[in-house]
């Protein structure tokens, strides 16, 4: 049997029984999908394969779209001029401390974007598992979404910074970041215009009474372009995948089965295969050296800390002691980001091979972590015996 058969097994097996052992031993599934792909490529049946290494991109890229789609411009923001305030304190806070870290260690650029970055990927497992109607988690999801655009930002700096040196190409790239975020507000105030205008267009495109899934067409083939547009202009295809969701989030709100019908096949297929992907991609062996879990656990000591810090003396007021913690830990997990920083690092030569396994320990282990301490901490805290406690 050929390798690329193994591996097309393994992933249909894994994606079947992960839900049941996540039932069974109660810790999530996004937990068991990472640990199950850990152990299957330990074990040689997820070996490196390019088919595998696609499905798991684009799974990924589904679920920054997915992200996407919690997104309605027209009404984000902050209702209070206070929670603004607080928004604003918060990510102070956060670059604050992130900047003495970097100063006072005399550490490497690569930690000073890598501590405050930000990633949707744990927060949509979850907004799936909790449902975005819980106070915490809704703020999670909007100061995310902020924290994942400056990221993008950050990410782009720091790669053509290390790729170029912050010379004219590197300003050309920057300038490229900005000017496509220009022409997005632009174009999507001229849509808002023409549908204004011409309500019957989204109708047209996405009929109420589809029964050619007109619906789901439309969506994947925007994802798509969206993707093509930042592969052309050299800018990280998250962005394309995140805005053609923002933009159906928008403006098709009369579709109202669509988010279900896009979120049952991602959650269902594309997205479990990109979380058994990330398992495989680690070594277990890297578990067993003191050097790297050292290491490992001072990075996400780090990232945890100062967002405990800042939540804090933002949120605190606002939210209360609870869910400020759960806040806090639930943007805590900015596993793919911090993957693909510690990529960047290594491949620049910026960081060593130690700090670069140390960064997806780091990422993988807090992950898993701090999703079963949150779903420990949420039953404790709002359960019978919690609220009495």
């Amino acid at each position: 049997m050929s390798s690329t058969s193994i591996v097309i097994i393994t992933l249909s097996l894994l994606v079947i029984f992960s839900p049941f052992l996540s039932r069974v031993t109660k810790v999530p599934v996004v937990v068991i999908e990472i640990l199950m792909g850990s152990l299957a490529g330990y074990f040689g049946f997820l070996e490196e394969n390019e088919l595998f290494k696609i499905i798991a991109k684009v799974g990924f890229l589904y679920l920054m779209f997915l992200a996407g789609m919690e997104v309605n411009l027209k009404e984000f923001g902050f209702a209070k001029s206070s929670l603004l305030r607080r928004t604003i304190i918060y990510f102070t806070m956060l670059y604050g401390c992130s900047l003495t870290l970097f100063l006072y260690f005399h550490l490497s650029a690569v930690y000073l974007v890598a501590f405050p970055i930000f990633s949707l990927g744990m927060l949509m497992a979850l907004v799936k598992e909790y449902g975005k109607n819980q106070p915490w988690l809704a703020l999670a999801l909007n100061i995310g979404i902020i924290g994942e655009l400056v990221s993008i930002l950050a990410l782009t700096i720091l790669s053509g910074g290390l790729e170029h040196g912050y010379n004219r190409e590197f300003a050309f790239t920057l300038g490229g970041l900005f000017a496509f975020m220009i022409g997005f507000v632009l174009v999507f105030k001229g849509i808002r215009i023409l549908f204004w205008w011409y309500p019957s267009l989204k109708v047209l495109i996405m009929p109420h009474d589809d029964g050619k899934d007109q619906d789901v067409r439309f969506s994947m083939a925007l994802m798509f372009m969206m993707i093509a547009v930042m592969l052309y202009l050299k800018i990280d295809v998250v962005l394309g995948a995140f805005l053609a969701g923002v933009f159906i989030a928008s403006y098709f709100k009369h579709k109202t089965e669509l988010p279900h019908k896009l979120s049952s096949f991602g959650f269902g297929f594309l997205v479990p295969i990109f979380f058994i992907h990330v398992g495989s991609t680690l070594a277990l062996d890297a578990f067993l050296d003191p050097k790297i879990l050292m290491m490992a656990l001072y990075i996400a000591s780090a990232i945890i800390g100062i967002r405990l810090v800042s939540s804090f003396v933002a949120y605190s007021g606002y939210l209360g002691i609870k869910n400020t913690i759960l806040f806090s830990l639930s943007d805590s997990m900015p596993l793919t980001f911090t993957v693909a920083i510690a990529t960047l690092g290594y491949d620049a030569a910026a960081i060593t091979h130690d700090e670069y396994y140390s960064f997806i320990v780091a990422s993988m282990g807090s992950g898993i972590f701090i999703m079963i301490l949150i779903k420990l901490l949420y039953n404790f805290f709002y359960s019978e015996n919690g609220k009495k406690s």
